[in-house]
Parts: structure tokens; sequence; C-alpha cells
């Protein structure tokens, strides 16, 4: 394993604590995207959008099918008797609690997306989407909004959690239980044995770096626009560029600081915080809006959603013509592959201990379910309000996303509460930023130095202020479209490289017997750990 004693490290030499070829490769590929970007914006805004166009058209299928098949894949593993297999030795208990372990999942994974689309997702398919047609629903009523919620549900739903929980279980499985690096190359070694400290192996973590780079971009990107929105309710700051990058820098720095601090502190401390914020602004959308409602609302949403979950999972628009599906569920399915990695890896640290079947059924389950909480209280009090005429959400939607939350706070028209509640999202906003980045970060230091726990601070920092500086490029590049387009992009190699790692695990399961499984740990494993650690 790689837990090192820090104090024991050399202190000097740029690369110490990192593997040299991944860390000045990665480090490259990203200087040479940001240029490309900065320098030739046109050409790059036209390369991006003919690789969008491409895997809408082309790839749609396959993004597709490919998240089915691991929804399924993960429910099999759960039921089956592997899943009483741990991720650790058969003794290990779980590090954390059952509250922080949530806690720390559900915020390094939707908390800044879930605050910027709860309200803005819904109220744009309330005005029209494919499966209205295909289900005969007129728009602009009750059963348009029950549609809506199901369609944003499906979205923020089991297939999403599916990729993150299972990427969690195959690095946490290949690391604490057959004694590899925590690492995304780890999970190849039952194909290719030690050829995973080879070029093949760089190649592997350089693309889950470069995916959870581009996937925690665009939700930075994503988070510092509606802060900015919550800013100019609150105080009339201007939205404007030069606002969203003031923003960006701040909550980097703050993000930055926060990592430097350790898991056990900094991270688990500020998941916390957001939940119990996350309480206080639940309670009061539920207490402040249509209570009888949305309490309706939510078993009807929950028993839609079931329902339909394997029709929806598997339609693939025909309409090659209809951007639809690709700017909601093909983002989506990419955003959740591009976060892969990222998320996956963090499950995998903060899960040792826990079982296949608590990972997957406790985590995929618990976190699908404070999703669709969520959802329906948010953007059900937004379509209530919108069915009763009493604010035109749709339009403001329309015009600038990042206002909805805000607006429809607003029109709950609650005197002293409202502007407390559009202060304590905008420092929700700040607290999920800063989460996401700060774990982001550590899961790329991860990773640079072959999978030890605790990386050193110089790459800490490094990495740290370039996650800001890359979503800062992203979002004056081309705005929330851009960040769109390279969460999708980025997604598409690492997903190929997700689905050979489920078939590496397969073959690892066959040996778990009843007896103490093989470790993987070979000389050349201890010899790369030497290399990297004394740079």
């Amino acid at each position: 394993m790689s837990d090192l004693n820090a104090g024991q490290r050399p202190a000097n030499g740029l690369f110490t604590g990192v593997d040299k070829p991944l860390a000045i490769t990665s480090f490259a590929t990203v200087l040479a995207f940001i240029a490309f970007t900065v320098l030739w914006p046109d050409r790059a805004s036209d390369t991006f959008n003919a690789t969008m166009a491409f895997i809408e058209q082309r790839l749609g299928w396959y993004y597709i099918l490919a998240i089915g098949g691991l929804l399924f894949f993960a429910i099999y593993l759960g039921a089956s008797p592997v899943g009483r297999v741990r991720l650790g030795r058969d003794d290990d208990v779980p590090e954390f609690s059952n509250f922080s372990w949530f806690s720390m999942l559900f915020s390094a994974a939707v908390g800044t997306g879930l605050l910027f689309w709860s309200v803005a997702e819904p109220m744009s398919h309330f005005q029209g989407n494919p499966y209205a047609a295909l289900e005969n629903t007129a728009p602009g009523g009750t059963a348009a909004a029950e549609l809506a919620l199901r369609i944003t549900v499906f979205h923020w739903g089991l297939h999403g959690w599916a990729v993150y929980i299972t990427v969690g279980l195959i690095l946490g499985y290949f690391s604490y239980r057959r004694g590899l690096p925590l690492t995304p190359r780890s999970a190849l070694y039952p194909l290719i044995k030690d050829r995973i400290y080879g070029p093949i192996g760089h190649l592997v973590d350089l693309l889950a770096i470069f995916s959870t780079l581009f996937g925690t971009a665009t939700t930075l990107g994503l988070g510092v626009s509606q802060m900015n929105a919550g800013l100019n309710a609150l105080f009339g700051i201007p939205i404007s560029p030069t606002a969203k990058l003031i923003l960006i820098g701040t909550v980097t720095l703050l993000a930055t600081l926060s990592v430097c601090t350790g898991l056990k502190r900094g991270i688990r401390m500020l998941s916390e915080w957001n939940i119990h914020l996350s309480l206080i602004l639940v309670l009061f959308f539920l207490i402040a809006g249509p209570t009888t409602y949305l309490l309706g609302l939510f078993s009807t949403t929950v028993g839609d959603y079931l329902s339909h979950a394997i029709q929806m999972g598997f339609w693939v628009d025909p309409n090659p013509d209809d951007q639809w599906q690709g700017w909601w569920t093909l983002f989506y399915w990419g955003w959740w592959f591009s976060w892969g990695p990222y998320v996956g890896m963090f499950v995998a640290r903060i899960s040792k201990g826990r079982t296949l079947r608590s990972l997957i059924f406790g985590g995929m389950g618990l976190a699908a379910l404070g999703s669709m909480i969520w959802i329906v209280i948010f953007g059900g009090t937004a379509l209530h309000l919108q069915l009763g005429d009493q604010v035109d959400l749709v339009s403001i939607v329309n015009q600038d996303k990042t206002q909805a939350l805000f607006e429809t706070i607003k029109a709950l028209d609650v005197p002293w509460a409202s502007t407390a509640m559009i202060g304590l999202t905008t420092l929700m906003i700040v607290t999920w930023f800063v989460t996401s980045a700060d774990s982001g970060t550590l899961v790329i230091c991860t990773m640079l130095s072959m999978g030890d726990s605790q990386p050193r601070t110089l790459y800490r920092v490094i990495w740290g202020l370039g996650l800001g500086g890359v979503a800062a490029v992203l979002l004056l590049a081309g705005g929330l479209q851009a960040l769109q387009t390279a969460a999708i992009i980025a997604a598409l190699p690492f997903s190929l490289v997700f689905l050979v790692m489920c078939y590496s695990l397969t073959v690892a399961l066959r040996d778990e017997d009843g007896t103490p499984p093989t470790v993987y740990a070979s000389a050349m494993h201890e010899d790369v750990q030497r290399k990297v650690h004394s740079a």
C-alpha cells in the first residue's frame, strides 16, 4: 500500500512524491489545451462543436447502452454472493461514520450541479421534450409538470450514480483488497499484470486526470455563474465575466486551502456543513411552499420514475436533427462519465472497510433518493408557482438559467426569510463549490503520486489553482455551452477504459472463494513506489 509517512520523504525536488512521466505529460496536455483555446478561440470553438456533433449523431447509442449496462452490472454485483466482499481485509471496518460518509459522497458528487439544475431543468422540460410527443402529453399542464420532473429525476437518478459507485468499488477493491495503488491503472492488473506500470498504465491515468479536470471544471463553471446571480440578487453585483473570474479566483483559493488541510479535517467538515445547510433550505421550501402538493408529488414522481426508468434508459432519439437528447441526456451521461474517475476515486478513498453490497445499495440508493427529494421539492415548488401563474419562471429560465432558483425563493414571498434564504443558497454554492474543487484536486494528486493518500502539498496547490484556471478559460471561451461540450468530449475516452475495468473486476472476483485474496503487489510495484517517493 502507498500510505507513506510524508515526513520520511525528501522535501527537495520538484517531482518528489509523484510519478515524473505522468506529472509532466498531464501538465503539458492541460497547458496545450488551454493555449489552444485562448490563442485560437474560433478554431477551438469549431473543433469542439464538430466533435460534439459527431458524438451526438454517431455515438449517442453508445452512451445510452454503456450507462444502462453499467446500472445492471452494479445491481448484479450487489445482489450476487460477491456482494459480501469487503473493500479491504475481511475484518476491516469503515473509516467514517455513515453520516460523514454520505455527506462527503453527496457533496463531492452532485452538490453544485443540483443547486444549478433543480429548478432550471424541470422548467426547461416543462416547455417541451421528445417524451411529451411520445406520450401525447400536452404542454403547459399538470401532466407536463410531472413529466418534466420525471425526466429530471431520471438524469440525476440511478443511472448516473451507478457510474460513480461502480468506479469507486472497482478502485477500492484493487487497492484495499489486492494491495495495488489507488489509481485507475490498478484495475487493469488482472489483464495486463505489471504492464500497468508502463505506458499503458500512464495512458489510463492520464485519461482519468484529463477527464477529472474538465468534468470538475464544468461543474465549477456552472456554480460560479449561479454564485454571481446570487450576489446580484443580494447586493446588486453585476453579472459579468469580470465578476465570474474574481469569484473563480476567490473560491479556488479557498478550495486549495481546504485540500491542503486533508480529508479528515477540511473536506469532511465542509461536507457535513453542506448537508446541514441543505436541510435548512429544504425545510424552508417544504414549509413555505405548497407542502401537501409536494408530498403527493414526491410519491407520484417516485412511481413514475421507477415505472419508466428502463424504457427511458435505453431510448435513443431516431431524429438526427433533434438536439434535445444531445444537450440533455447525452450531456448528463457524459458528465457522469467525465466525473467517474474523480468521484469514483473519492468514493474509494472514503469507503475502505465497506462491502460491495453496502456501497452499491447504500451509496447508490441513498444518493439517488437524496437527489430525488431535492429535485421534487425545489423543482416541484417552481412548477407549482408556474402552474398557478404566480411567477413566469419559464421566461426567467429561458433568459438566464442561473436566476431560476433565486427567483423561485423570491416568489415564495416570505418577507424576512427570502433574503436570508438567498444568502444561504449563495453560501451553499460557495461551500459545495469548494468541496467539489478540493475533492477533485485531492483525487488528481493521488493519481499523480501513484495512490498515496497524503500527496505532497506542492502538487495540491498546483492542481488546485489549475482547476480554477481551466474553469475560467472554458467559461470565457464559450460560456455554459463550452463547459457542457468539454464534459462530453472528456468523457468519451475514459468511458471505454471504464468498460474494460468492469471486465477486469469480474476476472478478479472469480478468486473470491472465501479464502484470503491474492495480493497483486509485486516487486515491480515496490520498485515504482520507491522511485516515486525518492525522486
